[in-house]
């Protein structure tokens, strides 16, 4: 059976463009902060760099691989500057 420029793999698999490609899944764009209504943070020390207020909003998030730390999210209490550390 000519093959008409499409690869199959042993599976079953049918690729018609003739080109092997990695599969693996591309990084995508995060959304770094998003607004939730009714969000409640918790607070914690931390030096703001822009107004220098000394509480900010803390969270996480897994922006990573698993094996590696999670990333540590701070919002300013007074004027909502944001940042991040690794």
């Amino acid at each position: 059976m000519p093959n008409n420029g499409k690869m199959q793999c042993s599976c079953g698999h049918v690729q018609g463009d003739g080109i092997i490609s990695d599969k693996k899944k591309k990084r995508e764009e995060i959304a770094v902060v998003t607004e939730k209504q009714g969000e409640v943070l918790p607070v914690t020390k931390y030096d703001c760099k822009k107004c220098v207020n000394n509480e900010a909003y803390f969270w996480t998030v897994q922006t990573r691989s698993a094996d590696e730390p999670e990333t540590k999210f701070y919002k300013c209490t007074k004027c909502g500057n944001v940042n991040r550390e690794y």
